[in-house]
């Protein structure tokens, strides 16, 4: 099992242990805006072929991965929660999912070579991430020229409220209550993915508050 092979260190395996807490809670709950879900779905899908080999990091329960599935080659999905994974699999299952694989490992440390991946997705994670821009390099070079980066990120800094919920954040990390929150804006979001050498192709909010929706395509 191409899990065992992955040795988080210790903050890592932290923020494992708290999604492994929350994998069943969460893969309870329904999605939160359905409408706008099906939307970033179908617009994702028009950067996709049949041939289309696709990562996606941070897959949690596998239900974008599945739901994507029919429409490309193969999704290599990733995660660090060994129970989200668990789950997902499960699902995979049950749909009669064959071209997905799920398996335990950290995006920054992912054996794939440069230029391996027509698409990457990374839904609902880069605001949960203290290396934000590091990933973003990386997620740069895995792409074949002409490559797209699918993001959903919820922006938080966009508001006062969040941004003072940023300075307390840290007490519940402490606490074992609250994962890595990186309280970002819009603004920096776009920033990061052009310094990255990103041309940004799709920027889309659904509506005050909600989650963005950024494309970045690699040139080439």
């Amino acid at each position: 099992m191409l899990d065992d092979k992955w040795k988080p260190d210790s903050a890592m395996a932290e923020l494992s242990r708290f999604w492994d807490n929350i994998a069943d809670k969460y893969a309870s709950q329904p999605v939160a805006d359905e409408d706008a879900y099906q939307t970033k779905l179908k617009v994702t899908r028009t950067y996709f072929t049949p041939e289309s080999e696709v990562l996606e990091f941070g897959c949690g329960t596998g239900s974008t991965a599945i739901a994507h599935a029919p429409f490309v080659k193969h999704i290599r999905a990733i995660d660090f929660s060994a129970r989200m994974l668990e789950i997902a699999r499960s699902k995979a299952e049950a749909a009669g999912t064959a071209n997905v694989t799920f398996e335990r490992a950290d995006i920054i440390a992912l054996d794939a070579a440069d230029g391996s991946f027509d698409a990457v997705l990374g839904l609902s994670v880069l605001h949960l991430l203290k290396n934000r821009d590091e990933v973003i390099a990386k997620v740069y070079r895995l792409l074949k020229p002409g490559g797209v980066f699918v993001t959903s990120t919820a922006c938080l800094g966009d508001t006062m409220p969040m941004r003072l919920f940023g300075a307390i954040a840290p007490i519940g990390r402490a606490f074992g209550l609250l994962p890595q929150i990186n309280v970002m804006t819009h603004e920096s979001l776009l920033r990061a993915f052009t310094d990255a050498g990103f041309d940004i192709v799709h920027n889309w909010r659904p509506g005050k508050g909600k989650a963005v929706f950024v494309i970045g395509r690699k040139p080439g």
